[in-house]
């Protein structure tokens, strides 16, 4: 059985910031790392588990903690 992690603050956009996020997921000339660091946020907000996200996008758990934590504290 495993060991639940520490809590983690909950990741809440506004609709603006949604609508900032969808639009780089969505546009065909966003760098791809952009739109990848944008869908976790996105996802990470819909109130996904970090391991959750990295499963569905197929990234690491440590690339969706730095992206998640990184939005917390800078926003977009």
């Amino acid at each position: 059985m495993s060991r639940p992690g520490p809590k983690i603050p909950p990741l809440s956009v506004t609709d603006a910031q949604r609508a900032v996020l969808e639009g780089w997921v969505r546009r065909r000339s966003t760098a791809q790392a952009l739109a990848q660091r944008s869908r976790i946020v996105l996802e990470c907000a819909e109130g996904h588990s970090i391991m959750e996200v990295s499963r569905r996008l197929n990234v690491a758990a440590d690339t969706v903690r730095t992206w998640r934590r990184r939005f917390i504290e800078r926003g977009l």
